[in-house]
């Protein structure tokens, strides 16, 4: 980037994403790395599952790509301080490498994962769940940055998604960005579909596009649990956190392409909902796999008036 080129929202992730000078120590590896901003001032926790990826990737053999990662949110972090990332090697094999990430501030950790790395090429059995027929494409759906510019001077949430997110999110199946869809449940059980792709262009390695996907997805992870219940960010007195994170790939990514996240959510209860998605490139291949659980509480009060159906706020907030 020329130093008159404007720092857009995706040059600025490739930026974070890239992280500091790797510090070898023993079986550990210890690099520092920026956080994004992110309305709740807390750091996002797509951020640092795909600064993991980064972070445990600078550790492994030439030729190996993350194939999965598994991570736990412990607490939540500020996105005025660096993050230091702690990546212990666990093991080289001939096929795979193992990492365990720990990621930490001045407070204390903030997330754990584990991650695998594998040799590219490898030959073995092949199948996968086709991508649904009939899907609308992304040319001709509204984008978030337009649905939420309007709202952009109201509410921080809104202001992101209309200016400050690196990605371009077209929902196919009705969005809760603006209010709570309360015929899902019965409809369609908290399913929905969701074109995204980074919204600009990124010459980066494979390995920064399938980290850019762990950040992108994070962004609609929880919509389904959020659609199946009846509620949407804009409920009164809503509290939500991602608790964990799971992610496999298992082809290659374009993050400069449209990818279909195909989603549901299985179940809810105690506090906590689980979401799945499936994310597919424009040409139908099945290319990654995530899964998330998280929390979401609301006032009994609150929860009582949403299941009677009176919410009518179409505001993010």
């Amino acid at each position: 980037m020329t130093q008159n080129e404007p720092m857009t929202p995706l040059k600025h992730l490739v930026k974070v994403l890239q992280l500091g000078t790797p510090s070898p120590h023993r079986d550990h590896t210890y690099i520092n790395g920026e956080s994004l901003y992110f309305p709740t001032g807390r750091v996002y926790g797509g951020q640092v599952i795909a600064q993991s990826v980064i972070a445990a990737a600078k550790t492994v053999p030439n030729g190996r790509l993350p194939h999965s990662i598994h991570g736990y949110f412990i607490a939540a972090g500020d996105i005025h301080q660096d993050v230091l990332f702690d990546v212990e090697t666990l093991r080289d094999g001939h096929s795979f490498s193992s990492r365990r990430v720990n990621v930490t501030q001045a407070q204390g950790p903030i997330l754990t994962a584990i991650a695998s790395f594998q040799e590219t090429g490898q030959r073995g059995v092949e199948f996968a769940d086709p991508m649904p027929a009939d899907v609308p494409g992304p040319e001709g759906l509204t984008s978030a940055k337009q649905l939420m510019e309007p709202y952009a001077e109201k509410s921080p949430f809104a202001d992101f998604y209309a200016s400050k997110s690196p990605f371009d999110i077209r929902h196919v199946t009705p969005t809760i960005m603006l209010g709570a869809d309360h015929k899902s449940a019965d409809r369609d059980s908290g399913r929905q579909m969701v074109w995204m792709k980074a919204d600009g262009t990124a010459d980066v390695p494979q390995v920064m596009h399938r980290a850019m996907l762990a950040l992108g997805c994070d962004q609609i992870m929880m919509e389904p649990v959020l659609r199946r219940a009846g509620l949407s960010i804009s409920t009164p007195g809503i509290s939500y956190a991602s608790i964990d994170h799971s992610m496999w790939w298992y082809r290659d990514i374009d993050i400069n392409q449209w990818h279909l996240y195909v989603q549901d959510t299985p179940t809810a209860a105690h506090g906590r909902g689980l979401a799945l998605a499936k994310v597919y490139s424009r040409d139908g291949e099945l290319v990654a796999v995530m899964a998330q659980e998280a929390m979401i509480r609301v006032p009994d009060k609150t929860l009582e008036t949403l299941q009677s159906g009176s919410e009518t706020s179409n505001t993010p907030a």
